[in-house]
């Protein structure tokens, strides 16, 4: 009789979709994430943005382009996130 262990390694990752700030760094992206919700007390949407540093590979994104990053270890001091692909092309 075999005993054998299934690894369950889907977790699940986070991933968020925002806009390309600034790429003047190499191999790093400032994505601009926003969020937008319902005050809590007045019920009036409210806009709300993060910055994230993310890896670029192949310095790919420009500034103005929506992108998909997912979080991942922890690459430098900032950058905690990987971009996954160009949503859209600035123009």
């Amino acid at each position: 009789m075999s005993t054998e262990k299934i690894a369950s390694t889907d977790k699940t990752k986070k991933q968020l979709i925002g806009i390309a700030l600034d790429n003047k760094m190499d191999k790093t992206v400032v994505i601009r994430v926003e969020r937008r919700f319902p005050h809590p007390v007045y019920k009036k949407l409210v806009s709300k943005s993060n910055k994230y540093y993310a890896h670029d590979a192949e310095n790919i994104c420009s500034a103005g382009d929506i992108v998909k990053i997912e979080e991942s270890r922890p690459l430098s001091k900032l950058k905690r996130w990987v971009v996954l692909n160009i949503e859209k092309k600035a123009d």
